[in-house]
């Protein structure tokens, strides 16, 4: 019987390919070259399945003009907005994702970005790199303490609560907003808000944590950052398009927010280029998911996806058939 065959539109880490040459015909980037939409459709020429990334637009448009060989597309992350569900599923392509194996990675980075940001790190390096620091001086680079401060989490999912108990360890007091409030275990003792307005007033660092929806996109704007506390910060874990950018790069560049780390943006890679001239904005280039041991997990989650769908099996993480 022959080998499925697969067009993955990425290089994916050695491990991951190693087990795809294994086990499928699978067209490999070797070069990791951004594939055009022609050229999708190209690779997708005689094959059974796609391996994509959040960097591929799988919009209707493709789907519709995608082979008749294609029964499933995998996607290797955790969100799948990247693919219009709703052709998938009226051409009977299968969709999968890879859930829960980047909550620790990007836990991290949610931490790592309310220290940069709430210590002035930007500016800090930037003065320390440009030679222009001098000496320690009792009133230089003033940050504030991430203890005792309020920490708003705006979707308490498995992210949310792995960054809500990192972030116990700091001392910091977790408030939290969900659709639905979760049970007093998953809680460990954050504080429900079933509104986010009352989230955002007890917010001193809030952080985002919520899927990209026509619910939340922008749901961070004028109106809503004037409900945080003054010198609050935000933190983006999530998705770019919940950040209205022109609100708030107005709150930082007007001192109403002390600053905000961010791991996304909108229209990424092409972000904001105002973020960049603003030494209060502390910035990563979508590092959530970035260790060796995530990125293998990813591969190997959604090969396990292929694996059971080739197989006849339901595939553990199916969004759509």
């Amino acid at each position: 019987m022959p080998r499925p065959a697969l067009f993955v539109t990425r290089k994916l880490p050695p491990d991951v390919e190693a087990r795809l040459a294994r086990d499928y015909e699978a067209s490999l980037n070797s070069g990791d070259v951004l594939p055009s939409r022609d050229g999708i459709l190209s690779g997708a020429a005689g094959k059974d399945g796609l391996l994509v990334t959040v960097t591929d637009r799988i919009d209707a448009d493709l789907i519709r003009a995608l082979p008749p060989s294609v029964k499933i597309i995998a996607t290797f992350s955790v969100g799948y907005d990247h693919i219009d569900i709703a052709a998938a599923k009226a051409r009977g392509i299968a969709v999968t994702n890879t859930p829960d194996v980047l909550t620790d990675a990007t836990a991290e980075i949610a931490l790592l970005l309310m220290l940069g940001a709430a210590r002035q790190a930007t500016s800090a390096i930037a003065t320390l790199r440009s030679g222009q620091w001098k000496n320690w001086a009792p009133t230089g680079m003033l940050g504030m303490e991430l203890t005792g401060k309020r920490l708003g989490i705006l979707g308490l999912g498995r992210i949310g609560r792995a960054t809500a108990h990192r972030a116990r360890a700091f001392g910091m007091e977790v408030h939290y907003h969900n659709r639905r409030r979760l049970d007093p275990a998953q809680e460990a003792g954050a504080t429900y808000h079933a509104d986010i307005e009352r989230l955002f007033r007890v917010s001193d660092v809030l952080s985002l944590h919520c899927a990209s929806t026509p619910e939340t996109r922008r749901i961070v704007n004028r109106a809503t950052i004037a409900l945080l506390p003054q010198n609050a910060i935000v933190v983006n874990t999530a998705r770019g398009d919940i950040v209205d950018d022109e609100a708030l790069i107005e709150a930082l560049a007007s001192g109403r927010l002390a600053a905000a780390g961010l791991d996304v943006f909108a229209n990424e890679p092409n972000l904001d280029p105002r973020y960049l001239d603003l030494p209060n904005a502390f910035l990563l280039p979508h590092l959530g998911s970035a260790t060796r041991e995530t990125r293998n997990a990813m591969g190997f989650r959604a090969l396990d996806n292929l694996d059971a769908f080739f197989a006849g099996r339901t595939p553990p993480d199916l969004v759509t058939v």
